[in-house]
């Protein structure tokens, strides 16, 4: 399904550790291995606080990794710094969950589109009109609305907006951070309609980080499940509702509520809190509220490990060690 060859960014042994109280460290990315290709959609899922959207600011390089390298093309951008590194921004790009909060609420639609256009000189002020009128339409949203103010539109219109910026430099990745989390999901499956669309007139590669394994399964193309700083499952998005092997990634699906789900099934639910952080288990990270974990799982940290073509989990389950 995937083809190396079509590979634009990938993530190699990713670790962010953040110095906490009394000595401690609280390592908010462990060993993140993943990839992202040409024109396909890779979503980050996990309960909030896993460190997905750790993760993610280092592909747009809002910060670093503590260790590791993500190479862009061949290119480790960790190492960007001064003109080299403003001149990458244009290749990946970035919405926000939340656009009232990201752009400045004084700037009228057709600046908020159009700075960075002008900010790398692509135009000149007297093309902003019609620049802003080819990019709203292109996020089906009237020409008009470029004079209007953040505050004057609806989420959704918001978020459009967003989308419109971030393409605006035609780069040839995104990144979405829940980007329809704050939406009515009406709204929302207007907004994935919309994002799948232009990726498919584009060719753009997406990564989107969800806490919803229910919506990111139904557009995903690659899935990766984030427990608590670690991946503990990769996967087909296609494949996440019947070959999730990861008793994590099952335990996620379980406790989606849809209306066309099985209602004579019960609805499941981890009912014990996410560990601290700060006292992360010393062997698998989801041992503590697992139901299958045996001793093995409470000493060492199982390895992502490839059971089937684009399919990996760390799980001794899988491992060969004491299970299957």
């Amino acid at each position: 399904m995937f083809d190396e060859k079509d590979l634009i960014l990938e993530a190699k042994h990713v670790t962010r550790r953040f110095p906490a109280a009394k000595g401690k460290v609280l390592v908010a990315n462990n060993d993140i291995n993943l990839k992202f290709y040409k024109g396909k959609t890779l979503g980050l899922v996990g309960e909030s606080g896993c460190g997905k959207s750790t993760f993610m600011r280092f592909l747009v390089s809002l910060d670093k990794p503590s260790e590791g390298e993500i190479l862009y093309k061949g290119q480790d951008i960790t190492k960007l710094k001064g003109e080299k590194l403003r001149q990458h921004r244009q290749n990946i790009q970035m919405v926000f969950q939340d656009p009232a909060q990201s752009f400045n609420p004084k700037m009228k639609i057709r600046d908020v589109i159009c700075e960075p256009l002008l900010n790398f000189k692509r135009i000149t002020p007297a093309q902003k009109k019609e620049t802003a009128t080819k990019l709203l339409e292109m996020v089906e949203l009237p020409g008009e609305m470029q004079d209007r103010f953040m505050h004057n539109m609806s989420g959704g219109q918001r978020q459009r907006v967003a989308i419109a910026r971030a393409l605006a430099l035609e780069p040839e990745m995104i990144v979405m951070d829940e980007a329809t989390s704050a939406l009515d999901v009406s709204v929302q499956k207007t907004i994935i309609e919309l994002i799948t669309k232009l990726q498919r007139e584009k060719n753009i590669t997406i990564g989107f980080i969800c806490h919803d394994i229910g919506l990111i399964q139904s557009f995903a193309h690659q899935v990766a499940v984030m427990y608590l700083g670690n991946i503990v499952e990769v996967l087909p998005g296609e494949a996440i509702g019947t070959e999730a092997k990861h008793p994590y990634t099952k335990a996620l699906l379980a406790s989606v509520f849809d209306i066309k789900m099985d209602f004579t099934k019960k609805i499941e639910s981890i009912e014990s809190e996410i560990p601290s952080p700060l006292d992360a288990p010393p062997g698998c990270p989801f041992c503590d509220r697992c139901d299958q974990c045996m001793e093995i799982c409470k000493k060492e940290r199982p390895l992502l490990k490839e059971i089937a073509p684009d399919h990996e989990v760390a799980c001794h389950l899988f491992s060969g060690k004491d299970g299957e």
